[in-house]
């Protein structure tokens, strides 16, 4: 056996007992490796984090815009079918095809055009000179 040998400084002691450190640290490292293999570090988990932060948001707003775009489908194809012109179909309240219809024929009935009136003929000549009646014949035509 080899003779043991007094150890006076710490140089000497870390000289001593290198080996053994690497040996240990070698063993606890691939443990360590083989235990939490397929695992990610905690740096990778807060990108990862982060990274579907903006996606779910990214999502969101994707989801809100094509919800938007569709509601604003449905309003202009009921205006179409109840008649009322392209410029209103923004006006019309709801957040389904009940609820947008039911307002579109309202809209409609309060924007359909008046009737005409019937013209002012007479098939009875004016009395009166035919003179003052060919004047008033030409004002009527004027003001008409």
């Amino acid at each position: 056996m080899s003779e043991f040998k007094i150890i006076d400084t710490q140089e000497a002691f870390d000289a001593a007992i290198k080996e053994r450190l690497e040996r240990q640290r070698k063993t606890v490292t691939e443990e360590v490796t083989k235990k939490y293999e397929g695992w990610i570090s905690p740096d990778e988990a807060g990108k990862s984090a982060e990274r579907i932060a903006g996606l779910e948001a990214q999502v969101a707003d994707l989801t809100a815009k094509n919800t938007a775009a569709e509601l604003g489908a449905l309003r202009t194809r009921i205006a179409h079918e109840t008649g009322l012109p392209f410029e209103l179909a923004g006006r019309l309240v709801g957040e389904d095809e009940k609820s947008l219809r039911a307002d579109a024929e309202a809209l409609a009935k309060l924007t359909a055009p008046a009737p005409k009136p019937s013209p002012n003929y007479s098939p009875e000549p004016p009395a009166g000179s035919s003179r003052d009646a060919a004047f008033r014949a030409m004002a009527s035509e004027l003001n008409n």
